[in-house]
C-alpha cells in the first residue's frame, strides 16, 4: 500500500486538519509523512539601492524560515520547504524526489467566479502528477 506520504500545509486550519487525518492515515499503514511548505519569493529589487534589496532579501529568507519551522513544528515527521511561486510544480517536484507514494492535499472546494479568481493549487497537482492524490474536503 502506501508507505510514504506528501503533505503541503500552509499554516492555515483547513491544511492542519489534513494533516491530522494524514497522521492517522500514516499510522495505520505504517507509513511516513514529509511536510511541504511553499513560500512566495522575494519582491523583485528596486532600481535603486541594490545593497539594501540585500538586507531585504535577508529578512525574506529568515521570515520564510520561521513560519516553515512555526507550521510543520511538533509534528514527528520529515519537513521541506521551498521558495518559489510555482506552488504545484514545487510540489509535485518535491513528492517525486522524497519517493513519496501518495500526496494528501485539502480543498476549499472553491466553484466558479471563487476558482477563477482564487485558483485551486489541488486540481493543479492533479493535473501535473502521476502519483496517487488524496483530496480533503
Amino acid at each position: 500500500m502506501f508507505q510514504h506520504l506528501l503533505v503541503p500545509v500552509d499554516g492555515s486550519e483547513i491544511a492542519a486538519r489534513a494533516m491530522q487525518v494524514s497522521i492517522e492515515l500514516a499510522r495505520k499503514l505504517g507509513a511516513s509523512i514529509t511536510g511541504f511548505i511553499v513560500e512566495p519569493p522575494a519582491p523583485p529589487p528596486p532600481a535603486q539601492r541594490p545593497v539594501r534589496y540585500l538586507d531585504t532579501l535577508e529578512q525574506h529568507e529568515r521570515r520564510i524560515t520561521e513560519h516553515a519551522r512555526d507550521v510543520l513544528a511538533g509534528v514527528p515527521f520529515q519537513g521541506r520547504t521551498a521558495c518559489t511561486g510555482l506552488v504545484e510544480e514545487a510540489i509535485v517536484e518535491t513528492a517525486q524526489r522524497e519517493g513519496c507514494d501518495l500526496i494528501v492535499m485539502v480543498t476549499h472546494g472553491r466553484h466558479g467566479w471563487s476558482e477563477l479568481l482564487h485558483g485551486s493549487h489541488t486540481k493543479g497537482v492533479l493535473t501535473r502528477s502521476r502519483l496517487p492524490l488524496l483530496v480533503l474536503h
